[in-house]
C-alpha cells in the first residue's frame, strides 16, 4: 500500500487518533461555553476518540497481517453500534454524526474488501484496490475529524440525502386494485 510505504504503518493511525483527540477537546470547549449542548456532538466525538485511541494502542501489538483488516472492520462496526446507541439515547443529531456513520460504513467495506482479497482469495499481486483502500481509509478518517470540528455539511451529503428523499416522495406511485 502506497501510503503505508511512504509514512509507515502506524504513523498515520497515530495521526488519526491524535486528530480525534483534538476534535474531542474542541467539542468539550464548545460544550462548556454552551454553544451546542443538546446534540450528539460531544458524545460522538468522545466515542470516536476512545475508539481510535484504544484501537491505535491495541493494534500496535498485533502484526500487520491480513487478519488485522477483519479486526479493524469489527472494531469499526462496534464503534458504529456505540454511535447508534448514542443516537437512540439523545435522539438529536448533528451533521457530523451523518459523516461518522457514512465514514465508518465505508471504512468497514474497505477493510472487508482488502481482507477478502488478501486472506480469502490469497492475492499477493498489487492492484488498484490496495490504493483505493490506502487513500480511502485515511481520507475518510481525516474527513470525519474535520466534520467533528466544523460540524457542517462539508461535502453535501445531507443535501444529497434530502434531495433523494424528496425525489422519492414526489415520485410515489399509487397502486390501485
Amino acid at each position: 500500500m502506497f501510503l503505508t510505504e511512504q509514512f509507515g504503518f502506524f504513523s498515520l493511525s497515530a495521526l488519526s487518533a491524535w486528530g480525534f483527540l483534538m476534535a474531542f477537546f474542541f467539542n468539550i470547549f464548545i460544550y462548556s461555553i454552551d454553544v451546542k449542548r443538546k446534540t450528539t456532538l460531544l458524545i460522538s466525538s468522545f466515542i470516536m476518540m476512545i475508539s481510535y485511541m484504544a484501537g491505535d494502542h491495541f493494534f500496535t501489538w498485533l502484526s500487520s497481517t491480513a487478519v488485522t483488516y477483519m479486526h479493524w472492520a469489527l472494531y469499526d462496526f462496534m464503534t458504529l453500534l456505540c454511535l447508534a446507541g448514542c443516537y437512540l439515547v439523545i435522539k438529536n443529531s448533528t451533521p457530523s454524526f451523518i459523516y461518522l456513520v457514512c465514514g465508518l460504513s465505508i471504512n468497514i467495506l474497505l477493510f472487508v474488501s482488502v481482507y477478502l482479497d488478501v486472506q480469502v482469495y490469497e492475492n499477493s499481486t498489487y492492484w488498484i484496490l490496495w490504493d483505493i483502500y490506502s487513500f480511502g481509509v485515511n481520507i475518510i478518517d481525516f474527513t470525519m475529524i474535520v466534520a467533528l470540528i466544523v460540524d457542517r455539511d462539508i461535502l453535501g451529503l445531507i443535501r444529497l440525502k434530502n434531495a433523494i428523499k424528496a425525489l422519492f416522495k414526489t415520485h410515489h406511485i399509487k397502486h390501485s386494485i
